[in-house]
């Protein structure tokens, strides 16, 4: 296992990035002026790579490797069952925090947690229980709720599918939004849900949208992890139609048929535990971040303006701002979702 170390100097894009949004404590050193500030990361099985959440997270990571001169460490996962091992051997040794991407691994980092009393836990994107653990959770439901009012917006069908990996709670919260939003602006549109059954099988991905598009949807929101990338191929083959992605930000995967992706803002939340780590002050409990904190968002259409006129655009600025302001409250869940109505605005 390396610890790499990547000086200011050398300041990488995603990290510049991070450092608007984030004012950066001072980097911790121990007496002979080498950082001191350790910091490991155990991806889920869906890895590095494709453009994930494990994706945003190590750009987190890497910021804080830059701007707090930390050594870094990532295990990437290739199974459920190496999320315990990993974390594990990342316990067995002397780092400040070590964070645990995905709500798939809440069981393993409460289990390690418990072993481990001493060391510092960060789950991202899930929930455990230990009170050495650091949790993060997202309101997912509002990005998809604006996801889906811009599928209802540019569809020509009136038919939208949503696309996930696995039929899990997690993914509710991107389903349910996203039909909530839909039906925000068409009281009358088909949202097709279909599940992919993977989050690692681009095939199945690929599958799973072309049956979508077979039942005339033409826009689809993909919440799939690397499956995903199936998804997006079927897209970018199948004429008139459009996918959202989701998680960070892949539009220049298929330019101008992704007509946005919606960001969780991963790499913030890492970096600000980072900082938290080197104040000594790692809270415990959980987070939770949305659109009014700024870790939800879309982004701006940078290749779909041709798609996504400016009237289309005030609309979700419109339906971003009730969110923000309580007005609306997307459904995180099916039985929310069944006693969701649209809102006059």
């Amino acid at each position: 296992m390396t610890h790499d170390r990547l000086r200011l100097r050398a300041l990488p894009a995603l990290a510049a990035a991070v450092l608007l949004l984030v004012a950066p404590g001072c980097a911790k050193h121990d007496a002979a002026g080498a950082p001191a500030l350790r910091l490991a990361m155990v991806t889920d099985a869906a890895r590095t790579g494709n453009a994930s959440l494990n994706d945003s997270a190590f750009a987190g990571l890497t910021a804080a490797k830059s701007l707090l001169d930390a050594d870094t460490t990532l295990v990437e996962s290739r199974s459920a069952s190496d999320y315990q091992p990993n974390l594990v051997m990342l316990a067995d040794e002397d780092f400040d925090l070590i964070y645990a991407v995905g709500s798939p691994m809440s069981h393993d980092v409460d289990h390690v947690a418990r072993s481990f009393p001493k060391r510092r836990f960060a789950l991202i994107d899930g929930v455990a229980e230990e009170p050495n653990v650091s949790s993060v959770v997202f309101r997912e439901q509002e990005g998809a709720f604006l996801a889906g009012a811009l599928a209802a917006l540019v569809s020509k069908t009136h038919v939208v599918g949503f696309l996930g990996g696995k039929d899990v709670p997690l993914l509710h919260r991107f389903e349910a939004g996203y039909i909530a939003g839909a039906r925000q602006i068409d009281r009358h549109v088909t949202v097709l849900v279909r599940y992919a059954g993977s989050f690692d099988e681009v095939a199945a991905g690929k599958a799973a949208a072309g049956a979508l598009f077979d039942r005339h949807a033409d826009v689809v929101l993909i919440a799939a992890g690397k499956t995903g990338l199936g998804a997006i191929d079927a897209t970018r083959a199948r004429a008139g139609a459009y996918a959202i992605a989701v998680g960070s930000d892949q539009d220049a995967l298929a330019k101008g048929k992704i007509l946005t992706s919606v960001l969780e803002r991963v790499d913030v939340a890492v970096y600000r535990l980072a900082e938290d780590a080197v104040s000594e002050k790692l809270p415990s409990g959980v987070e939770e971040l949305g659109l009014r904190e700024g870790a939800i968002a879309l982004t701006p259409f940078p290749y779909s303006r041709s798609v996504v006129h400016p009237a289309v655009i005030a609309k979700l600025t419109a339906l971003r701002a009730a969110v923000v302001a309580g007005t609306i409250v997307p459904p995180g869940t099916r039985e929310q979702l069944a006693r969701f109505k649209p809102v006059a605005l």
